[in-house]
């Protein structure tokens, strides 16, 4: 079982696919898991996320892997403890979106000296940045993605960059003490600052 179809999500889903493994990829978004189909020929399937269809789901299952993102917020918790008592012993959980919260209810951060622990009769994978344990491809690819916006910024200057680029503007979470994004301001209940105000004092 696969929580969110999203590019970590089909990686983890197509990964244990090719193993073998009969995988059942849940998601919110109907046009992201048609897409899925398509891409896979129906080889990994797509169902709508609800809680109970989710619990149904793990009960069954050897492998779950979280991969629910929400973009610049918590991520919800999608499986809850009375789900894992369920689980089949040997069972494995691997929450994928631990670096936000972790979207199982028991998880909490690991590290790769010590990655696992039990919950029941399962064992919970929850390493915060999982990219870590291959540290020149990561780099290398976490540099490489912004590369175009760090251009922008020295060339025109932090406000006329962000002015001139709403896809960089997005990026902006904070001015001169205030939130700018929505889903920041929401998990911490602090106030938000429009974005549109906030570039006004970007120096």
């Amino acid at each position: 079982v696969v929580l969110g179809g999203g590019t970590a999500g089909l990686s983890a889903a197509r990964v244990v696919s090719g193993m073998g493994a009969d995988v059942t990829v849940f998601d919110v978004d109907p046009a992201r898991m048609r897409r899925i189909e398509e891409i896979d020929g129906g080889t990994i399937r797509t169902r709508f996320s609800t809680e109970l269809d989710v619990a149904r789901a793990c009960t069954g299952a050897d492998l779950v892997i979280g991969a629910v993102l929400v973009p610049g917020a918590r991520t919800p918790s999608l499986v809850t403890r009375a789900t894992v008592e369920t689980m089949r012993p040997g069972s494995v959980l691997v929450d994928i979106a631990i670096d936000q919260g972790g979207c199982f209810e028991d998880s909490y951060s690991t590290t790769h000296d010590d990655p696992t622990f039990p919950v029941h009769n399962s064992q919970f994978y929850c390493v915060a940045n999982m990219p870590g344990a291959v540290p020149n491809t990561s780099t290398w690819a976490l540099t490489n993605a912004p590369l175009p916006y760090m251009i922008q910024l020295a060339d025109k200057g932090a406000a006329q960059a962000l002015k001139d680029n709403p896809s960089l503007a997005k990026g902006l979470n904070t001015v001169k003490g205030n939130l700018t994004f929505a889903g920041v301001s929401e998990a911490f209940d602090l106030p938000l600052m429009p974005l549109e105000e906030a570039l006004d004092h970007v120096g």
